[in-house]
């Protein structure tokens, strides 16, 4: 299994750009089924994930072809089943939109249910019962979910509590239904918007997104397209957060700062400095950081992605620091890893109080999910001494060649074998 190890206390320096987002290529993906002609997506992230997905698209009989890691042509045009059983959709979460897309346009769909990040509970309830607003029988039997119908045809839908999955999930079905569709209490994430965008770039009739009500006008027919992936604002704000926890100055190229502001506004407070641009935004840090309380929340609010990234950058801050995760009930399994590393942080249900340390130090650490193993990173940039992180194929999940990008920045780390003792021992001499 491969892992990182990291030397310490070296400040980011320099510039990075940052790659399409995640999310928004997981739905634009899935939605590619939707037409028979061929579509062409730009700016798309080279990780795991996509690979993932992009297989399973392939497998059902769509035609996949990458011009380059970062480009793709789909045609959907002979698509021979819509049940997807490879195990390895399990492996993502976002192989559940492929119900939405199968469902809309051939009225019949089958996945195994999906996976992903151990966080919490992530049930989708509010899927199944959008799908069935619209006319199709949906259901989860053998660990599968299915959705059949004669026909779709538009309905009210309003979501008990806000999804970013159910959201896009419902655009996807709805958009060749019949009749006009409206989702209230719907997600407003940078990502919703981007799948509507490429929706509505085929052909489709979506208006609202961004908002909490969506109206969906469905048509005949969506056409090819050629589409590029907004920036991803996850990426962007983990580099703000490692610039401001090593105390470097680093600008985050391809961003849309509008969607960094809750991040922003949080580095500002306890004392980085952000300097936007049109496209990219400064951080630098000198002095250390003050103590702060962070909530989660839906977008436009801090997001839950980065709280533990945050929570990293806030144990060597000053004082006490509370954070409070109001989205997934299962996200502070990383806490452990970083008392390793002589964090001081104590959980109590959904709040971690945090009292800021002067420094961490290195220690091998596990990372349990993707976000988690992000801040495991930016803690093993702070610390003294040398970090090693475990179980990195999760944050290869997310995150485009991240070593990469970090020893472009003066980063001192190297991906290698966890049995490769040799190339660690090498590495270890050579940076000290």
């Amino acid at each position: 299994m491969d892992q990182y190890v990291i030397k310490g206390g070296i400040p980011l320096q320099g510039e990075v750009t940052v790659s399409g987002a995640k999310n928004s290529a997981l739905g634009i993906l899935a939605a590619t089924v939707l037409t028979d002609e061929q579509v062409c997506i730009k700016n798309l992230p080279d990780i795991s994930d996509i690979d993932i997905l992009l297989n399973a698209i392939e497998e059902i009989g769509a035609s996949v072809t990458r011009k380059d890691r970062n480009t793709v042509l789909i045609c959907g045009a002979n698509i021979k089943q819509t049940t997807i059983e490879s195990e390895n959709v399990r492996k993502i979460r976002g192989s559940y939109y492929l119900v939405g897309s199968l469902l809309g346009r051939f009225k019949s769909a089958g996945v195994l249910m999906p996976g992903g990040c151990n966080i919490g509970s992530r049930p989708i309830d509010q899927h199944l019962k959008g799908f069935r607003a619209l006319g199709a029988d949906a259901e989860i039997t053998h660990g599968m979910v299915k959705a059949d119908a004669k026909e779709l045809v538009g309905a009210h839908i309003y979501f008990d509590c806000t999804s970013v999955g159910a959201t896009i999930n419902l655009m996807l079905a709805s958009c060749l239904a019949k009749g006009q569709t409206i989702l209230e209490n719907s997600a407003k994430e940078p990502h919703v918007v981007d799948v509507a965008n490429f929706l509505n770039s085929m052909g489709a009739n979506i208006k609202g997104a961004g908002t909490d009500i969506i109206r969906i006008t469905g048509v005949e027919k969506l056409h090819k397209s050629t589409y590029s992936i907004i920036p991803d604002q996850i990426e962007a704000g983990t580099f703000m957060l490692a610039a401001a926890a090593t105390k470097g100055d680093v600008v985050v190229k391809n961003v849309i700062p509008k969607h960094l502001e809750a991040i922003t506004a949080k580095l500002v407070e306890i004392g980085a400095s952000v300097v936007e641009m049109d496209d990219a935004v400064r951080v630098t840090a000198t002095d250390r950081l003050k103590s702060t309380s962070v909530r989660t929340y839906p977008y436009p609010g801090f997001p839950t992605d980065l709280q533990a990234p945050m929570t990293t950058l806030l144990s060597v801050s000053s004082e006490t620091s509370t954070l409070t995760e109001s989205i997934f009930d299962g996200r502070f399994k990383y806490v452990d890893e970083l008392a390793k590393m002589s964090a001081k942080i104590k959980v109590e249900n959904n709040v971690a109080v945090i009292t800021g340390v002067d420094r961490l130090t290195g220690s091998k650490v596990v990372a349990s999910d993707l976000r988690a193993g992000a801040a495991l990173v930016i803690a093993g940039l702070m610390a003294e001494g040398f970090t090693t992180v475990e179980q990195i194929e999760y944050v290869e999940r997310g995150y485009e060649n991240l070593e990469g990008k970090l020893r472009k920045l003066g980063a001192e780390i190297i991906k290698t074998d966890s049995k490769d003792e040799k190339t660690v021992k090498k590495f270890k001499l050579k940076v000290g």
